[in-house]
């Protein structure tokens, strides 16, 4: 193994820091720019729905640029944006810095997924993908409360100061440690496209942003909801987003197993049904802590855990497009952070935050739905890519 791939996973790791850290320090940011939860929530909005729609996009725009020449490119633009967040006066300077660093965020993201199997044998080559996510996963468990203990002791700006400071890190050891990997020929958008006319797909994609959505309209508003029904301190929040994390990274490992063991389609099914459930018993157990922590597990093994098994099942939907729909799929996923973080936004500006819990039960039902509708759509003959 290329040690490397575990450098491009320390990037991916910076990114995902980024996406994510905005919904720890929600309150922070709201009171010091002057606006309100719902719009300080659009700043995760942009930044996924950038990322959702431009992946692909720019990942076909580059093709032809050397991939180590471009990682630096973007290392600077992703620099350029933070710093533009950390000196930003008002709302609408983040949401610039925001824009500058989903664009460049989304295209590190695709360009380590890349890299990482090119620097590898070919026994290697899925190890080597899985250490990137890793880094994504290690965002999730360590950069919402490392943000949060940042953000409570020195103010909103100072986890974008360390991001400023491991992106420079990062551009150094690009520099000097990187070798030059020529680009890949990238899959066509209008193939990717084409991808959704089968019903199969479709559906199974539309499973991805509806879950995705459901689980977002809460967990983007997470801290408010605790400290609003809770009344628990930073340290307790900080805590809990650890351990939620740690649930999250597991599940990925226990959907995967499952999968394997059960099949795809029983443990989309059961976890989606399990996943419902969770949430419509989140606002009943917040008078009770060690209660609440315990469902808060559940839910964080069951926001992971979906997603395996998904990438699983469409892969045996259609074998000779898996790459695409795995792209795909990845789309879904942030279209569903944007869409969860904006309508959950929306919600807290006009009920109770609780109520963002069953607004999440609906949406997370609905996918079970689509998800139903996809394993017994007719079979289509997959597409065969140019």
């Amino acid at each position: 193994m290329n040690n490397r791939v575990y450098f491009l996973m320390v990037i991916a790791f910076i990114v995902g820091i980024v996406e994510l850290i905005i919904s720890g320090i929600l309150d922070l940011i709201a009171e010091d720019l002057h606006v309100s939860l719902g719009q300080a929530g659009w700043l995760i909005t942009v930044f996924a729905l950038i990322f959702a729609f431009m992946s692909p996009v720019l990942l076909v725009a580059t093709e032809k640029v050397e991939r180590k020449r471009l990682m630096l490119i973007c290392l600077w633009i992703f620099l350029l944006g933070n710093i533009i967040t950390i000196f930003s006066p008002n709302y609408a300077v983040v949401f610039f810095g925001r824009i500058v660093t989903a664009l460049s965020g989304a295209l590190l993201t695709i360009l380590c997924l890349v890299m990482a199997p090119a620097m590898v044998e070919q026994q290697y080559k899925g190890r080597a993908i899985g250490i990137i996510s890793m880094g994504v996963s290690g965002a999730l468990v360590l950069g919402v409360p490392i943000g949060l203990v940042l953000g409570n002791n020195f103010g909103w700006r100072a986890p974008f100061i360390m991001v400023a400071i491991l992106t420079i890190i990062s551009i150094v050891g690009v520099h000097f440690l990187m070798n030059r990997v020529q680009p890949m020929k990238a899959v066509p958008l209008r193939a990717q496209i084409a991808s959704l006319t089968n019903p199969k797909v479709f559906f199974a994609l539309l499973t991805t942003f509806l879950y995705m959505s459901g689980h977002t309209a809460l967990y983007a508003y997470l801290k408010p909801f605790i400290e609003e029904t809770m009344a628990l301190n930073g340290t307790m929040v900080s805590l809990i987003y650890f351990i939620f994390g740690l649930s999250a990274v597991s599940g990925g490992g226990i959907g995967g197993a499952l999968a394997d063991n059960y099949g795809s389609r029983k443990t989309i099914s059961i976890s989606l049904v399990l996943f419902v459930f969770t949430f419509v018993t989140i606002p009943f157990t917040t008078k009770i802590v060690p209660l609440f922590i315990i469902v808060s597990i559940i839910w964080g093994i069951l926001s992971w855990a979906i997603s395996p098994a998904m990438q699983s099942y469409l892969i045996e939907t259609s074998p000779k497009t898996a790459s695409i729909l795995q792209s795909l799929n990845n789309t879904a996923l942030h279209f569903g952070v944007a869409a969860g973080s904006f309508f959950g936004g929306l919600i807290i500006n006009i009920v109770p935050i609780t109520y963002n819990a069953f607004i999440g039960a609906i949406l997370i039902f609905l996918s079970l739905i689509t998800a139903y509708m996809s394993m017994y759509s007719k079979e289509k003959d997959p597409l065969m890519i140019k």
